[in-house]
């Protein structure tokens, strides 16, 4: 037998995957009063702690800022002589796949077009509406969203290739909580991020069924009902479980490069037959207005403006839970594969690279689709899953490249599905880089039971409440896991300012760290 097969289950396993084994049954057998249960919870949480959430979100920022800034960000995640596993563009398509993946697509027109039509604070469909759809738009899918992503993987990096701990959530937080991380409170912490995993990944495969079947919908009239997006489910689940038998070096590298493929031809083709110098335009113009209003926007609550909270509520807060409730799954798996990368080029990387594409490619679908809605109406009645079809149907090739769009959703699902059965294994086996093939397959089916049952509690608003229901606990962890990174990284800082008695910077950093890599070799040994 194979090593990765001997791989032990931990009570991880068994607690998690009965809890998910209770919510499935629940939510097939009780549906009304589940979805019942989670809009009152999320109401609960979305009027009691907004300020919570976007205070915390920001904090994310101030937090990574810190290690691109001060020497600390020299230090590399494994030894000081490591090498990059991935190359750079694979390793970028793999950050970008994970993080974003089938919500890029599913929003990439819907949401700057829903903001052009409700507005928080403008006059719906004029130019200043607009302007602000993009700036939100923006915001929600930009540095916050990385931000968080990079705390959790940081943390899991330097624990796991620095410090030689399991790949585990848990044994982040040993600094500060020592050895209680192997016993019950550790179970505790871990079983919490893998709940937390499955439901912010279920939230993400529920949205790409949802368009897949719009879009099958749209273009050759077939049913738009659970039934069908079962059944498509049923179809890409057999895909994405092939792609996780073959192992993360091949599936998941070999998709992630296909999808940014596949992406850029989308985004080629509507940048060039698009209002291509608006698109441009608004671009320039809206980032710099989003970096001018930073500050503002990253505090805003309403407080005294009834209208202006519930929006925030619906879609601000609901994606920072959705973020936060995705970053261990994000977090574990860019740091599975950024080993060898030193802290800021990880956080400089994680934080703004993908930020930034995120926001052009929201300018070039969402100022196409409203443009095309000023020039031929239509779209204020659409589902959400339609937008992007109807867009596509008042340009040229529209049929082909529907298609396209409707082959990138199901490579993205693959691909989110697929690094969440791996990161989900690994949770479950102490930390295992070999998770067990029958390991991953069995959250496989456990994420795509958990799709299915909120899509049959209400659709996208049981989706939505979800992520913010999943988030708020595991918000305490991402807390705890700030503090103990810092910590450990500036413990690993000082004893090297002290052995090296001035810090370095440049080739010369990396000639004395090798000095003291060699050190600390030979102490090892002896």
């Amino acid at each position: 037998m194979r090593e990765k097969e001997k791989v032990q289950l931990t009570p991880v396993f068994w607690i998690t995957l009965a809890i998910v084994s209770v919510l499935v049954l629940y939510g097939v057998f009780f549906s009304d009063s589940f979805e019942s249960v989670t809009g009152t919870i999320q109401g609960f949480i979305t009027n009691n702690f907004s300020w919570y959430y976007v205070s915390l979100t920001t904090i994310f920022i101030v937090f990574c800022l810190i290690f691109v800034f001060t020497p600390m960000g020299q230090i590399r995640l494994g030894k000081p002589t490591e090498k990059p596993e991935f190359r750079t563009i694979s390793w970028f398509a793999m950050l970008f796949s994970a993080g974003m993946g089938i919500g890029l697509v599913f929003w990439g027109a819907a949401e700057p077009i829903s903001h052009y039509f409700t507005p928080p604070s403008a006059e719906p469909g004029t130019d200043m509406a607009l302007k602000e759809s993009l700036r939100r738009t923006f915001f929600h899918w930009g540095f916050h969203a990385w931000a968080i992503y990079a705390v959790v993987g940081l943390a899991l990096a330097f624990t796991q290739f620095r410090r030689g701990e399991p790949g585990l959530i848990s044994r982040t937080l040993k600094p500060i909580l020592g050895k209680r991380v192997e016993g019950p409170l550790g179970t505790a912490i871990d079983v919490l991020a893998v709940f937390a995993t499955i439901a912010g990944v279920a939230t993400s495969l529920g949205l790409g069924v949802m368009q897949i079947n719009g879009g099958l919908s749209y273009l050759f009239g077939i049913p738009n009902n659970i039934y069908v997006q079962i059944l498509i489910i049923a179809i890409i689940t057999a895909l994405f479980m092939w792609s996780a038998w073959s192992g993360l070096s091949k599936g998941i590298q070999y998709l992630s490069n296909a999808n940014m493929i596949l992406g850029g031809i989308l985004l080629i083709f509507t940048l060039v037959l698009g209002p291509t110098v608006l698109i441009l335009n608004m671009w320039t113009d809206t980032f710099g207005g989003m970096i001018g209003n930073f500050i503002n926007m990253s505090y805003d609550v309403a407080p005294l403006d009834q209208a202006k909270n519930d929006w925030l509520g619906n879609w601000t807060l609901y994606y920072w839970g959705w973020w936060m409730s995705w970053s261990p799954f994000v977090g574990i798996f860019i740091a599975r594969v950024s080993r060898g990368r030193t802290i800021r080029e990880f956080v400089l990387a994680v934080m703004v690279g993908p930020a930034v594409l995120s926001f052009f490619w929201f300018s070039v679908f969402g100022v196409t689709a409203i443009e095309s809605d000023r020039m031929n109406g239509g779209f204020a009645d659409l589902t959400t899953e339609s937008v992007l079809f109807e867009m596509f149907n008042n340009m040229p090739l529209s049929m082909v490249v529907s298609l396209v769009a409707v082959l990138l959703i199901g490579t993205f699902f693959i691909t989110s599905a697929d690094s969440a059965t791996f990161v989900l294994g690994m949770q479950t086996t102490n930390g295992s880089l070999t998770p067990p093939n029958r390991i991953k397959i069995i959250w496989g089916l456990a994420q795509v039971l958990i799709a299915i049952v909120l899509l049959m509690g209400g659709g996208l608003g049981a989706l939505q409440a979800s992520a913010i229901i999943s988030a708020f606990p595991f918000s305490i962890i991402l807390i705890l896991m700030m503090v103990a990174t810092y910590k450990d990284v500036a413990q690993e800082q000082k004893a090297l300012s002290l052995y090296f008695k001035e810090d370095y910077e440049g080739t010369k950093y990396e000639k004395m760290m090798r000095e003291y890599e060699k050190e600390q070799d030979n102490n090892n040994r002896d």
